[in-house]
């Protein structure tokens, strides 16, 4: 707990002790530690709060694409590749938040302790807390930077080509043993009762093709998937088994036992490969006048200029009145959060639908939140309140009876 008093001295977070005022050069190495703390305890809450939010994030999506497994559209074994690229598809998005949440739980805690109060009668206020927040802008931007135009893009483009590939890829590849999946032309039916890893073989398993001479059911004890070198058609190759051809009680019905039976696998209709905009390159974006890819550019840039705004709304915001109680300006901070992103959010959507021709809307939304912020900063600074309070004129009233 930090000690009010004329002597300085700070809690044990920060380590420091002694009369800020006493020497030039001891201020200079306890202002260090102080910020270096304040840097600290901002990046751990943050990786807190970044891994809560991306264990939930996992979760959801393992689950969603489990679901789509199960039903014989991407394999098992590609889940985990599949999450992976999206959750960093996404980090872009909620770095910031991640950041800004870290902030304003980081300030309140200092203003519910008193430590800022403290630091505030040794004469470090406002503005000292400018330095060490313009590094944490410069390297946590730069990481969102990073995200927003290289690797959110790529991992998108990655996870969409290999999402493709797994749709486009032949039916068996999805095939979940102890469950009848349909083929993707609505054509025919597999069940595999079970599937040996060390062979890579299929056992027990059941075909019905509708695609055969005549209609048709084939059950096997054993069956793999081969290629043709020549025409790279897709083969499943049943081995041991029965095929049933026509209807029962018909002329035309037939049971045939057979050592090998080979069951060519219809491919689907390969159409050209569309990345979505998200995963498009910047100098494409850039200089491309389609308004789609226009409005994706000024979102990836937008992600980057909120960080600044954003810290200085959670420096302005995090103050703790007890009249109001300690959670008012965290509720104040997550609606400015909501308002800001959802203005730009509907200002780039305006230029995606080409109803505004250029950037202006989305930059006047971020100069309009930097003002506002500036704005708070500075009443914060002086300790006045927010909204400032209107001096309305009194009425006296004379409560004796005329006359």
């Amino acid at each position: 707990m930090p000690l009010m008093g004329g002597d300085y001295t700070f809690n044990l977070t920060t380590g420091v002790t002694g009369d800020l005022q006493a020497d030039p050069q001891s201020n200079l190495f306890q202002f260090m530690i102080i910020n270096r703390a304040f840097i600290n305890e901002i990046l751990r809450t943050a990786l807190a709060v970044t891994l809560v939010i991306v264990a939930i994030f996992l979760v959801t999506r393992v689950m969603g694409f489990l679901n789509q497994a199960a039903e014989g559209i991407i394999p098992v074994s590609g889940v985990f590749s599949l999450v992976g690229l999206k959750m960093i598809a996404y980090l872009d998005v909620m770095l910031p938040l991640m950041f800004y949440i870290a902030l304003i739980m980081v300030l309140n805690r200092w203003h519910n302790d008193h430590e800022m109060a403290v630091l505030a009668s040794a004469g470090i206020g406002m503005a000292h807390w400018l330095k060490p927040l313009s590094i944490l802008i410069i390297a946590v931007g730069g990481l969102v930077a990073f995200f927003s135009f290289y690797l959110t893009p790529l991992s998108i483009g990655k996870g969409f080509a290999l999402e493709r590939q797994y749709r486009d890829s032949n039916e068996v590849s999805g095939v979940i043993t102890g469950k009848f999946v349909e083929a993707k032309d609505a054509n025919g039916v597999y069940f595999v009762e079970d599937y040996n890893r060390r062979t890579g073989n299929y056992e027990n398993v059941f075909v019905y093709r509708a695609s055969f001479e005549r209609e048709g059911v084939v059950v096997a004890q054993t069956a793999y998937r081969t290629e043709d070198e020549k025409t790279q058609d897709q083969f499943l190759v049943l081995m041991n088994g029965t095929r049933y051809e026509g209807n029962p009680g018909t002329p035309d019905y037939r049971v045939v036992d057979f050592e090998k039976y080979a069951v060519r696998i219809e491919p689907r209709n390969q159409t050209k490969l569309y990345l979505p905009i998200r995963a498009r390159s910047n100098k494409e974006l850039r200089e491309s006048e389609v308004p789609a890819h226009r409005a994706e550019w000024y979102w990836r840039l937008a992600k980057v200029f909120t960080l600044p705004i954003l810290a200085l709304f959670a420096l302005a915001l995090s103050h703790v009145d007890a009249r109001r109680g300690k959670s008012t300006g965290m509720v104040l901070a997550f609606m400015v959060y909501l308002t800001y992103t959802n203005l730009l959010g509907y200002t780039v959507a305006l230029v995606k639908k080409g109803e505004a021709t250029s950037g202006s809307p989305i930059w006047l939304v971020h100069l309009t939140y930097l003002i506002l912020a500036v704005y708070c900063l500075y009443r914060r600074n002086y300790n006045l309140p927010l909204i400032p309070q209107l001096s309305l004129p009194k009425v006296q009233r004379s409560w004796r009876s005329a006359g």
